[in-house]
């Protein structure tokens, strides 16, 4: 994961301005995605365009910024719970959301003349 993010925060600055500023970015990636989400986004049939639905590279980002939270020693017990548990859930979704690996190459490959188990045989 990269915090790099982190890094860019004045070394000066309280523990709880860090987790203020994670946090207030969160919710602004959180409402992004909201406001990309089209009312039928969560349809069970799961067909979407590509620029139909929310990003699912925004949706990894919210998890790993999530993850950042959860991850922080020195934030308070109740927000590193709560941001485990909603980056288990965000985890989920780019899962679901990402696009299946295409089958048909490896279908083709085991079907095309010469390559199946006759031309091993022989």
């Amino acid at each position: 994961m990269d915090d790099d993010f982190l890094d860019d925060i004045p070394v000066s600055s309280s523990p709880s301005t860090r987790h203020a500023l994670l946090t207030a970015a969160l919710l602004h990636l959180m409402s992004q995605y909201t406001m990309r989400s089209p009312a039928g986004a969560n349809s069970p049939s799961g067909a979407q365009d590509e620029g139909d639905g929310p990003c699912v590279k925004l949706a990894a980002v919210i998890e790993r910024h999530l993850d950042a939270l959860a991850r922080l020693p020195d934030a308070e017990p109740v927000l590193r719970a709560t941001c485990e548990q909603l980056r288990t859930r965000w985890a989920d979704l780019v899962d679901s959301r990402m696009p299946a690996p295409p089958r048909r190459a490896l279908l083709a490959r085991i079907l095309r003349p010469g390559t199946g188990k006759a031309a091993l045989a022989g």
